[in-house]
């Protein structure tokens, strides 16, 4: 990363002026502060376990404890805490003190090794998809020492992982390392044919976070916002994103102010962020860090969401992950980028210069190919909310039908391999701008797409498909283990094979011909798109419903126990999870629309009619005549009735919500529920759009959108 100055931040009353790489990681217990605390044979010990994945020393917990507490201490830590991530989708810890009393009535400052490997959070409060019953409390967290400590609010944050007293997994990270290993194992089998020495493969991912920015003093008049993440009420404003004005447009000094600060307080932690901008909607922008091993990965976008509110607080600013926060404007995303490498240093999904020809590319690709069409609806269950389903198809996001984009090239290259021909036609080449000032530009293997919810871009695979409040921890563990599926099939047949190269290229051609239905290169957005899909029997599960019965099905659930990522039980408590988090969801949202409708804006409503009917009433009573006026008085009166025939109407739906298993109770908040949500915003935004301003209870999208 290129050092430049930061702008300057205060200490203790004195002014600072530091660059980029002085604080790049101050607040992170990493390999160079290792290097200077602990003995090299502890730091060789953990450098090894970090890199190739290999166990810990077991006498390595008590040397590294008492260096990371000095090291904590000094920089004015007073706690600890293991920082882990329950299936709550957010980080979770509790807070120990580093206090010991002493003898003579003071005290001392330790930690232990055994206080570093293991603590006991209560587990009884967190999801555990019946795993556990609330009165069984015991839990434990482990440390995970290939993901640094840091310090956050003056307390040392050790990442761990999360399991309950009987062993089960109630957390996203040891699924997601199982994963990892897997991939590893199965990778390492396949290389063996090609020559060769690594002895690790990573996946990486690199995860582009979107959110919007919202004045924290309006966030605050809107119970919504506050309690669901987004707006259940209101009208587009008569200028939206139709002028892609916004998009990479200069940024506001104000929220400039408050990257520039989260840069910093990324960076001191160790997060690579790297690119800033404004997005396609007004008050939307995006943040994108280097790429990272999939585990430090996920643990940084969870620091990244959690600084991302932290500080907008400080700018006066409120900053929303929800996937649609507004009706009628673009929602957010995370986009996964996703690709492989080895700890020789390839990059396993690099087509080189000749595509064709170079086998490693194209079966690890195959793989890639393969696990996607045969878990296609495994993919659209790891990105299902019910924040998601607001945005998934909705013009503006990939549509909720899984296909892959290749591009021209690669897929020229592809359709070569199944007619047997040894040449293609590729598109890569310069493109002259016809500006003899300006350079020319190489062309990429690849377009864009961004109607493709998993896209081929120059050496990895866009996901573009998460919601942007998701953890990727779930995601990665789906696209680990389906790639690590096809990667061993692969690895058994050329296991058995008495000429492995021969066997590579059938590998090849197979894949391509068994498997090509999933590839699309052209608009995910048309309503042809969605039939030809039906055609190639491709799955179309348009809401989170519609998908999660796939979760349990025998196909994915002999998936996760075959590779040890999920046990069966484990596999059916998220599914739980997943469920009742969508009913818990929608529930939510429902009372908090029939509570601003009842007490918000119908009372703001009929309080404006009574207002025009009582000035029409009494200019009759003086002779003069008003028809237009009279027109206005009727129309809110009706307009007051519809929403209280819609309120009520609803009020009957959240009645006879059912009380049978959690899929029928779903089902029914997708089918009713919503239904009678969308009822009552309707006649309420009709309303906005006639009632005065002074009249109407909490801010308009106008307001929202642009006071930022």
């Amino acid at each position: 990363m290129k050092e430049k100055n930061l702008p300057q931040a205060v200490s203790g009353g004195m002014e600072l002026k530091m660059s980029v790489k002085e604080i790049f990681g101050e607040n992170v217990f990493n390999l160079a502060t290792m290097k200077e605390r602990l003995p090299k044979a502890t730091v060789k010990s953990l450098e090894k376990t970090i890199k190739d994945g290999t166990p810990l020393d077991a006498g390595v917990a008590e040397v590294v404890a008492n260096a990371m507490k000095d090291w904590a201490i000094e920089k004015g830590a007073t706690h600890y805490t293991h920082w882990f991530q329950p299936m709550t989708g957010v980080t979770a810890e509790k807070h120990d003190s580093f206090i010991t009393p002493a003898d003579d009535g003071k005290i001392i400052m330790e930690f232990s090794g055994k206080e570093l490997v293991k603590g006991e959070p209560d587990a009884s409060s967190f999801p555990s998809g019946g795993i556990r019953a609330t009165f069984e409390a015991r839990g434990y967290t482990a440390w995970d020492p290939t993901s640094f400590a840091f310090i956050k609010d003056d307390t040392l944050c050790i990442p761990t992982a999360f399991c309950s007293y009987s062993g089960e997994v109630l957390d996203k990270k040891t699924p997601l390392m199982r994963s990892v290993d897997v991939l590893s194992k199965e990778a390492l089998r396949v290389l063996k044919f090609f020559g060769s020495n690594a002895t690790r493969v990573e996946s990486y991912v690199g995860p582009e976070q979107e959110y919007f920015l919202v004045d924290k003093d309006l966030y605050e008049q809107r119970k919504d916002l506050m309690l669901t993440g987004r707006t259940l009420f209101g009208n587009k404003p008569a200028k939206g994103q139709e002028l892609d004005d916004h998009y990479f447009g200069v940024i506001k000094e104000r929220v400039s102010a408050y990257m520039k600060e989260l840069d910093e307080e990324l960076w001191k932690l160790g997060v690579l962020a790297k690119t800033k901008h404004n997005e396609v909607a007004p008050a939307q922008h995006e943040l994108a860090p280097i790429y990272s091993v999939t585990n430090i990965a996920t643990d940084h976008n969870q620091l990244t969401m959690e600084m991302m509110k932290r500080v907008a607080g400080r700018h006066g600013l409120v900053c929303l992950l929800h996937e649609k926060p507004y009706e009628g404007i673009n929602g957010s995303g995370k986009h996964n980028n996703w690709s492989l490498g080895t700890n020789t240093g390839d990059n396993l999904l690099k087509p080189g210069k000749d595509p064709l020809h170079n086998r490693r590319f194209l079966l690890f690709l195959s793989a890639v190919i393969k696990a996607v069409d045969v878990y296609g609806d495994l993919l659209r269950v790891a990105v299902a909310t019910a924040g998601n389903d607001h945005r998934l198809g909705a013009n503006e996001a990939p549509p909720a039908i899984v296909s892959m984009f290749l591009g021209d090239d690669l897929t020229s290259v592809l359709d070569s391999i199944k007619k047997g021909s040894d040449s293609y036609e590729s598109i890569s080449g310069v493109i002259e701008t016809g500006v003899l000032s300006l350079p020319s530009i190489v062309r990429d293997t690849t377009d864009r797409n961004r109607t493709s919810p998993f896209a081929f871009t120059g050496n990895k695979f866009e996901f573009r498909m998460p919601g942007s409040s998701q953890s990727i921890a779930g995601i990665n563990i789906v696209i680990n283990t389906i790639v690590a599926d096809a990667l061993a099939d692969f690895a058994d047949e050329l296991e058995k094979a008495s000429d492995p190269m021969a066997k590579v290229d059938e590998l090849i051609r197979d894949t391509i011909i068994n498997h090509s239905r999933i590839i699309f290169n052209g608009n995910g957005y048309s309503d042809e798109w969605v039939e030809e899909a039906k055609r190639r029997g491709l799955p179309v599960l348009k809401t989170t419903v519609d998908a999660l019965p796939v979760f349990v099905c025998d196909k994915v659930i002999n998936l996760f126990t075959r590779h040890g990522v999920f046990s069966k039980i484990e596999v059916e408590s998220r599914y739980e999870i997943l469920l009742e988090d969508y009913i818990k969801a929608i529930n939510i949202e429902a009372l908090t629309t029939l509570e601003m409708a009842k007490q918000e804006i119908l009372p703001a409503c009929l309080a404006y009619s009574d207002s025009i009917i009582s000035s029409v009433a009494m200019k009759d009573s003086i002779g003069i005549n008003a028809p237009q006026q009279k027109e206005l008085a009727k129309k809110l009166s009706n307009g007051c009735e519809t929403l209280i025939s819609a309120i009520n109407a609803m009020d009957d739906v959240m009645s006879k919500i059912p009380e049978n298993d959690d899929l029928v109770i779903a089902t029914y908040y997708k089918d009713s529920v919503l239904s009678a949500m969308d009822t009552v915003r309707s006649a309420a935004d009709a309303m906005e759009t006639i009632v005065a301003k002074d009249y109407w209870p909490f801010p308009t999208y106008t307001e929202l959108l642009y006071k930022v």
